[in-house]
């Protein structure tokens, strides 16, 4: 499926690859229900969609929650699409040949659970956070081309207290008598107005922190006990895992999921490997984190680091070595919690404080 904004293109393929059908939907509730009566008709067992995460999200959830097996397919190969054009059937029939050929292999997130939810608070607080911090460089630069006599009388102050001076200046105008106004008195007002504004965001952050925080309290609090793991960290994996974890079945699926698995790079009598440069940057960054923390604080985690030093491996290396580690987990058969029985948030911690 060809998924866009307004309308969803299918195409139902045989298994020798022979086009059946294609008709466009559109992108509504309505629109979903008859697409997968017009797909049952033909005995539909797999789905391939474009763009689980954007435009194709709600189809997806409406497809699994109907119990249809997506697959995530990426876009259409660009030397590909230069010699044979492209158009939202034939995007749709290259989604369906994706799925049939085994190409597209990853099983689309449900996006149902908790983990959607902490998602939402995580794009609110990074957008906050870049929000706060245009808003500190401009007060700063405000500051820069004031007058002197109020650059010399703010000179000095840390940036809370600075914040908290500056908040105050609005009240001061606001006591002025009416007139023209003057450049030192709109310099007071803006940057009244910024710290105001710097200061409802650092709310605003603190407020999504506490909510994310009782998030991995109430689902993965084992998380939480791993030295190295806090919460931030850990929405970071959850989010990555995603609500429907069955769909990571060993620890390779994770490790490149995460891009820190080995990809081959042999040729010939050249037989080598490198690191792999794909996969979910933001969870590559979150393990990167736990290891050079617990290289700080954990003594086993230090002691392990001497040893492979000694043993002649370098910094980056004994790095990788951490990482795939505490990536070497396996599906917990015990029991389900409530995430879906998410193997990323039960037993990561478990073979993350091995740090052997």
């Amino acid at each position: 499926m060809d998924t866009h904004r307004d309308a969803h293109v299918a195409s139902v393929l045989s298994l020798t690859g022979a086009v059946l059908a294609t008709y466009e939907f559109p992108a509504t509730a309505a629109g979903y229900r008859d697409l997968l009566k017009w797909a049952r008709k033909g005995a539909v067992r797999r789905v391939g969609v474009e763009g689980t995460g954007s435009y194709g999200a709600s189809l997806t959830r409406y497809l699994l929650s109907q119990g249809v097996d997506v697959f995530d397919v990426n876009w259409m190969d660009r030397a590909d699409r230069r010699r044979r054009g492209k158009s939202d059937p034939l995007d749709a029939r290259n989604a369906a040949r994706a799925v049939l050929s085994g190409r597209a292999c990853a099983r689309a997130k449900s996006g149902d659970g908790p983990v959607q939810i902490a998602r939402m608070h995580k794009l609110t607080k990074a957008s906050a956070v870049k929000a706060r911090t245009q808003a500190i460089n401009q007060l700063k630069a405000v500051l820069i081309t004031a007058d002197p006599a109020m650059r010399e009388e703010l000179a000095g102050l840390g940036n809370a207290e600075l914040f908290r001076v500056c908040a105050r200046f609005a009240d001061a105008s606001s006591c002025e008598e009416a007139g023209e106004e003057s450049v030192l008195q709109a310099t007071r007002i803006t940057l009244s107005w910024l710290a105001h504004r710097i200061g409802q965001l650092s709310e605003q952050i603190r407020d999504v922190e506490t909510r994310l925080a009782r998030l991995v309290e109430c689902h993965a609090p084992q998380l939480l006990d791993v030295v190295g793991i806090g919460p931030d960290t850990a929405v970071t994996l959850l989010i990555t895992v995603g609500d429907n974890p069955e769909r990571l079945d060993s620890e390779a699926s994770f490790a490149a999921l995460c891009g820190v698995s080995p990809v081959e790079r042999s040729s010939g009598r050249r037989q080598v490997r490198r690191l792999n440069r794909g996969g979910d940057r933001q969870a590559n960054a979150a393990l990167h984190r736990i290891v050079f923390t617990r290289l700080r604080v954990d003594p086993r985690t230090q002691d392990y680091y001497e040893r492979r030093i000694k043993e002649g491996k370098t910094r980056r290396e004994v790095v990788r070595c951490l990482i795939g580690e505490a990536l070497m987990v396996r599906p917990n058969p015990r029991g389900r919690d409530s995430l879906g029985g998410c193997w990323g948030t039960a037993s990561l911690p478990c073979r993350a404080r091995r740090p052997v």
